[in-house]
């Protein structure tokens, strides 16, 4: 995934531009930046965050940057801003989003005369890089962002900083939000709508699909208006959005709380208590306690004064260990008791085996496992929200494969999320066999899309029916 925040105003903008990007640090794990323009001409530093938070590796920069207008990310893959020199001028320039056909792309640049691109470590191209090439295929900015929303396979959200202002596009079908919000002082826009609020900003709006704004200190100004097809990404809601933000209208707290009522109405289960796997899984467990009347508790607390970053490191079993180390048990809340577990999801399932073993250890009788999602059948194919490689990767895929062999054809994946099909609930045994829970039952679809409580025709749900429309 990743996260954004950008500044335009009459100020100085590097204090509100730091803490507006750290304030999506929750988003990426490996490479943050900022770039400013001021009366020098534009600045900026980058640094690799997969050991230390934002603000550590940030502090001496800020002191020597000046100016009133900036953008800063976190990214989980790709070094970011970069600065272009084209025949537009001089811009920096951040996105968030995936390209799925980097490689015809690019083919058809070196086809135009475009020599080479840098290669990062991987041998993958920087996919920042690539959205300025195909920017600059084209007369004018706006063309060349409307260009490559148009040739790019997947999802782009774009920030491109001139002397004049910053270019905000928000991809295509809307599936990651862009927030505006504005103060005395100018305007800025940003990811996560949350950040801005403890930096004196307040709500303006949220941009539309493919909609593109320039921010000035003075103005916010569309010079490309909003599509009306939007699929913003559900998962937002359940995994990967701050708990104080909100996306269309919609509290992410507030449909974690709708989303685990919904599981307990459907619920048959008689547990002692109702816990969250921390952090993301507590408001899902909220709801359900509040819904069943079954006492909210906290059997295990997370660690986490000295393990600041959720998904570090970045090799698959280290961070499984260190999300166990993080986990600490409150055993007096744990022994001889049967305890209803709510996480956001089961992916690959590792790390839920786990704590549930972690939580029998404890003295546990029971642990029922409740994911506040339906099962991910389908690999995202519009944003970097997993770092799976494949969709083997999916213990359900694993658990299809092995029953119906290498070649799943379409209609019988689809069999498999429909929740009042054989072959789900099969899925749903052997994976609860796999994972050693007492009961397993995953959140429906059509009561997650009511949790949300907007038109499901503007939801991304491709993870789990694998429906692109």
């Amino acid at each position: 995934m990743g996260g954004f925040f950008a500044v335009a105003s009459k100020e100085d903008c590097v204090f509100d531009l730091f803490f507006g990007t750290d304030y999506h640090s929750h988003l990426g794990t490996r490479r943050a930046g900022m770039a400013i323009f001021g009366k020098d001409g534009f600045n900026r530093a980058i640094h690799n965050i997969e050991n230390s938070p934002f603000r550590t590796k940030f502090e001496k920069e800020i002191n020597g940057m000046s100016g009133n207008l900036g953008i800063g990310c976190i990214s989980d893959f790709e070094p970011q801003p970069l600065i272009v020199r084209s025949h537009h001028g001089t811009f920096a320039i951040s996105t968030v989003g995936k390209i799925n056909n980097v490689d015809a792309i690019v083919k058809d640049i070196f086809g135009k005369g475009n020599t080479h691109f840098l290669e990062m470590s991987g041998g993958d191209i920087n996919a920042t890089e690539l959205v300025a090439a195909i920017i600059n295929q084209k007369e004018n900015i706006v063309e060349g962002i409307q260009y490559a929303q148009e040739i790019i396979d997947g999802s782009m959200t774009i920030l491109l900083l001139t002397d004049k202002g910053i270019y905000v596009a928000r991809d295509r079908l809307g599936r990651t939000p862009v927030a505006i919000g504005r103060k005395d002082s100018g305007y800025c826009a940003c990811f996560e709508s949350f950040a801005y609020l403890n930096l004196g900003y307040t709500d303006l709006r949220e941009l539309g699909p493919g909609e593109i704004v320039v921010l000035t200190p003075e103005a916010v100004v569309t010079v490309a208006k909003p599509g009306s097809k939007m699929k913003i990404c559900t998962f937002l809601w359940v995994y990967y959005g701050y708990p104080s933000s909100s996306y269309e209208g919609i509290s992410v707290e507030r449909m974690r709380y709708n989303c685990g009522a919904l599981l307990a109405k459907r619920d048959d289960a008689k547990p002692d208590i109702v816990a969250g796997v921390p952090d993301s899984g507590t408001a899902h467990a909220v709801g359900y306690a509040n819904e069943s009347g079954i006492p909210f508790s906290r059997p295990f607390i997370k660690y986490t004064p000295t393990w600041p970053r959720s998904f570090m490191p970045t090799i698959q079993s280290k961070r499984n260990l260190i999300a166990k180390m993080k986990l600490i048990p409150v055993h007096d809340l744990i022994k001889d008791k049967s305890l209803l577990l709510i996480d956001d999801s089961i992916v690959r399932g590792t790390q839920l085996r786990e704590t549930t073993e972690f939580l029998y250890q404890s003295g546990a009788k029971e642990v029922h496992i409740r994911p506040a999602c339906p099962p991910l059948v389908y690999g995202c194919k519009f944003l970097n929200f997993s770092r799976s490689t494949s969709e083997m990767d999916l213990i359900t895929r694993r658990v299809i494969c092995k029953k119906e062999g290498d070649e799943v054809s379409e209609e019988v994946l689809r069999e498999y999320t429909d929740p009042d099909s054989e072959r789900y609930k099969y899925m749903n045994e052997e994976i609860r066999k796999q994972l050693n829970f007492t009961s397993l039952r995953y959140h429906r679809l059509d009561d997650l899309i009511e949790s949300v409580g907007i038109d499901r025709d503007k939801l991304c749900t491709y993870c789990w029916d694998g429906r692109e429309d």
